[in-house]
């Protein structure tokens, strides 16, 4: 069964104007666009086009729980993963997502001190891990993502104390504190805790190295954005800490549970598992709970963590994470897919055919259907960009 599902994109501060609907053709909202959730995550469910075919449910996720076996298949009892696509006309929350534990413990611990899920101080919205996939879709993607290297954040520190000495003038103490800190080799996890803890000081230090930016040409260049957006924010100096990157057009990122990361510029396919745990680390006006935040992350050094395609023709790619509860497949023309429980696709240029094992449906530019586990072998015929999502 093929079942239309459309949504509204999330208007969140740092999406830009129109970039979502002039992807998919669609009537600009006349708000930030910045997300367009496609799947049945309670926060934002996809609203079904036609609910006659759905026995009058209006949305996925009431659909979904009338018969869950019946829709999903293979013994699911909720839809693992959550398909987006994501614009950021600016940089979006330094943040951080928990793992299967974590998430389950956190969850029911906020519930039990009574914490609303609407509440601007609760991490956990639900008891789930969110490890995501983006596969850039402008031109350049740009992020940060993990930790680089002490001796690589070190490098970048001396160069602004280079900088800071040739100007003659005095500095905050603050900004000695962070220098003896990358000299004396400490651990990411120590040099992190004492920038996001200063409290008071860092907004001065932030405001120095963000004059010091200044003179230093485009290797600082990030810092400048991001200290005009955000002065006074600690964020500003952990950017300088993580792995700096810019995706051309196809290539994708895996964002395992813990990895710190922040989406700072362009328009992306987005894939996760089903959740909204974000714990967040600066660059923004909403709550950062410290300890929580530090005991999720992964402080460990390492490098982008590009997700290579796996190739299954010319005209279809995979990118297979190391989790179970998603993958997505880019098709660029005709090509059979054997499909594993549910799965979504949409449409973003030029128009398809979907022959399932029971029913069939055409998608056109900005259209999105979600797939029951009935149709199993789907052939794809057409010629444009499709993007599915189902389970591995």
């Amino acid at each position: 069964m093929f079942v239309g599902i459309t949504n509204t994109p999330r208007d969140y501060a740092w999406g830009p104007a129109g970039e979502i609907s002039a992807l998919l053709g669609t009537e600009p909202t006349g708000k930030p666009e910045a997300e367009l959730w496609l799947g049945a995550h309670p926060g934002n469910p996809s609203v079904i086009v036609d609910p006659t075919q759905t026995d009058g449910a209006t949305d996925l996720n009431e659909w979904i729980q009338q018969d869950a076996a019946r829709i999903l298949g293979d013994g699911h009892s909720r839809l693992p993963f959550l398909l987006k696509v994501l614009a950021a006309g600016a940089p979006l929350s330094l943040q951080a997502h928990p793992n299967p534990e974590q998430a389950v413990e956190g969850f029911a611990r906020e519930n039990a001190e009574g914490i609303p899920l609407t509440a601007g101080q609760r991490n956990y919205k639900d008891a789930s891990a969110k490890p995501e996939l983006i596969v850039a879709v402008s031109d350049t993607f740009e992020a940060l993502c993990g930790f680089r290297s002490m001796a690589d954040t070190r490098a970048s520190i001396e160069r602004l104390a280079e900088l800071d000495a040739a100007t003659a003038k005095p500095r905050p103490a603050l900004f000695d504190e962070w220098l003896a800190f990358a000299r004396d080799d400490t651990d990411m996890r120590a040099m992190f805790e004492w920038l996001i803890s200063a409290g008071d000081p860092v907004p001065e230090l932030v405001q120095l190295v963000s004059a010091l930016a200044d003179d230093a040409g485009e290797e600082f260049a990030l810092v400048r954005t991001l200290a005009g957006l955000y002065p006074g924010d600690a964020g500003v100096l952990i950017a300088l800490m993580l792995n700096h990157v810019t995706l051309g057009k196809g290539e994708a990122l895996f964002l395992a549970a813990g990895n710190i990361h922040a989406y700072l510029r362009g328009l992306g396919i987005e894939l996760m598992a089903s959740s909204d745990n974000v714990l967040r680390g600066g660059l923004t006006p909403k709550h950062v709970d410290v300890p929580e935040l530090l005991s999720v992350l992964d402080f460990s050094a390492s490098p982008v963590p590009y997700l290579p395609a796996r190739v299954l023709g010319p005209t279809a790619q995979v990118f297979q994470p190391p989790v179970r509860d998603f993958q997505l497949l880019v098709l660029t023309g005709d090509q059979t897919v054997d499909l594993i429980g549910a799965a979504i696709a949409v449409c973003v240029d030029g128009d398809f055919t979907l022959d399932g094992e029971e029913n069939a449906t055409v998608l056109k530019r900005g259209e999105a259907t979600f797939i029951t586990e009935h149709e199993r072998r789907v052939r794809f015929r057409g010629e444009g960009t499709l993007y599915v999502a189902t389970i591995q």
